[in-house]
C-alpha cells in the first residue's frame, strides 16, 4: 500500500524466481515443463515474465523464464487477490490528499488499519477538520455539530481518532499530559462528564434546605469541585462503600456520610477541609477493602478504619463468603492490627479467600460501633 501513497515508488519490483539447474532440467524435465506452464498461465497484467535461451548439452536450446516482475501496486494487489482493497485504499488516499494531507504518512504506515475504517473515513476527517477550526472547544462532544457524527460515533472511534488528531492538530490544541481513551475529552479540549460526590448530612441540625426535616433532603450529589469548596460544619466524616449502608446510617451530630466508589479517591482529594475532620473508612472485610483503605490514606493519612477488625470478622463468621480475586500486594499504610488481619486474609490463615461484606454485619453491631465513635470524641487525631 505504501507504493500507492508514494505514486508507485519501488516499482517495477522483481520477484524471486528459482530457476532449475542444468541437472534438474535433465533429470526432471517433465516437472520443469510443468513449472514453465504454471508461470505462462499467470495473467500478464499481474506478472511480467522475461525469458532467456538456455543451451543444454543433451536437451539443446530451451527458452526459460528468467525474471518475473510486478510493474505496479495494482498488479501486486491483483496477484495476491487484493485488487478491491487497493481500489478502496486509492479512494481513501484521494480524499485524504484533498482534505488532510498531513495524514498521508500515517496512511503509508498503517494502510490496513485505514481500510478497516473505510466506511467511516469521510466522517472521521470531518471531525479532524472541525477540531482544527475550533481549537480546544470547551463543550461536550454531544454539542459538536458535524455531519454524520454523534456522541456514539466518537465513542467507538476514540482510540483511532486520537492517532489522527495527534498528527493533524497543532501542539497547542493537544494536552499531552492526558493519555488513554478515558482522557480523550481532556486531551482535545472537550468538557468531560463531571465527577460526582454523593454525601448525606447525618446531623438534623445542619439542614441543607430550610424545609429539610430531620434526615429528609440531606442526601445530595454534587460535582467534585463543588464538594471541595463546600466545607460543611462537621467534625466527622464516614466514607461508606455500600449504598444501602450509606442510606441506613442513623442520625449523628456533626457527621457527614460519603458514598465511596472503590479504588480512586481523586474526587475527594480536593476537599482539604476533610483534614480537619475525624475521617473513617468502612469497606468490606477482605483484602481489597484493606487495599482501598491503604489508598485512601495516601490522600488523607489520618483516615481510620471502621468495623474492619478481627473481632467483627469473627463475630459474623457464619456470613463469610469467598473473595473472588484476592489482593496480595504489600500495603504500607495500615496499622499493626490492620496489617495482621490483612496478612491473615491474603495468606488464607482464617480459611480460603475469606470475605465479610459490610452489608452482612448485623445493624445492632453497627449502631453500637457508631455510639462508641460518638463517645470517643470528634477532633481529628
Amino acid at each position: 500500500m505504501a507504493g500507492v501513497v508514494d505514486g508507485g515508488t519501488g516499482y517495477p519490483r522483481r520477484l524471486t524466481l528459482k530457476r532449475p539447474t542444468s541437472r534438474e532440467m535433465e533429470l526432471r524435465f517433465d516437472q520443469v515443463r510443468n513449472w514453465i506452464g504454471s508461470l505462462e498461465g499467470l495473467p500478464p497484467t499481474q506478472v511480467r515474465l522475461e525469458w532467456r535461451e538456455v543451451r543444454h548439452r543433451s536437451l539443446g536450446t530451451n527458452l526459460l523464464p528468467w525474471e518475473a516482475w510486478v510493474d505496479s501496486p495494482e498488479a501486486a494487489a491483483a496477484f495476491i487477490g487484493e485488487g478491491a482493497s487497493v481500489r478502496a485504499f486509492r479512494a481513501l488516499l484521494g480524499t485524504t490528499r484533498r482534505e488532510q494531507p498531513a495524514l498521508l504518512p500515517w496512511l503509508a504506515r498503517k494502510p490496513l488499519q485505514a481500510l478497516k475504517h473505510a466506511a467511516d473515513w469521510a466522517s472521521l476527517l470531518r471531525v479532524v477538520r472541525w477540531l482544527q477550526e475550533s481549537g480546544r472547544p470547551g463543550i461536550y462532544i454531544r454539542e459538536m455539530d458535524v455531519e454524520g457524527v454523534d456522541t456514539k460515533f466518537v465513542g467507538r472511534h476514540r482510540k483511532f481518532l486520537s492517532e489522527l488528531l495527534d498528527l493533524a492538530l497543532p501542539p497547542s490544541a493537544v494536552d499531552s499530559t492526558k493519555t488513554g481513551v478515558r482522557n480523550f475529552e481532556a486531551r482535545y479540549g472537550f468538557r468531560s462528564k463531571p465527577v460526582l460526590v454523593r454525601a448525606r448530612l447525618l446531623d438534623p441540625q445542619l439542614a441543607l434546605l430550610p424545609w429539610a426535616d430531620g434526615d429528609t433532603g440531606q442526601d445530595i450529589t454534587v460535582e467534585a469541585d463543588v464538594f471541595a469548596r463546600w466545607s460543611p460544619p462537621v467534625s466527622r466524616a464516614i466514607v461508606v462503600e455500600n449504598a444501602i449502608n450509606f442510606l441506613s446510617l442513623p442520625l449523628m451530630g456533626g457527621t457527614l456520610a460519603i458514598f465511596g466508589s472503590g479504588y480512586g479517591f481523586e474526587k475527594l482529594g480536593g476537599a482539604r477541609w476533610l483534614n480537619g475532620c475525624r475521617l473513617h473508612y468502612w469497606g468490606d472485610l477482605d483484602t481489597h477493602g484493606f487495599a482501598i483503605l491503604d489508598e485512601l490514606r495516601g490522600v488523607f493519612p489520618h483516615a481510620e478504619s471502621f468495623l474492619m477488625d478481627r473481632q467483627t470478622l469473627l463475630a459474623f463468621r457464619h456470613l463469610w463468603v469467598r473473595e473472588p480475586t484476592p489482593a496480595h500486594v504489600e500495603l504500607s499504610r495500615l496499622t499493626a492490627d490492620e496489617r495482621e488481619l490483612y496478612d491473615a486474609l491474603r495468606f488464607d490463615r482464617l480459611g480460603e479467600n475469606v470475605r465479610l461484606e459490610q452489608e452482612r454485619i448485623g445493624f445492632r453491631w453497627v449502631r453500637h460501633a457508631l455510639a462508641r465513635l460518638a463517645a470517643n470524641g470528634s477532633s481529628p487525631p
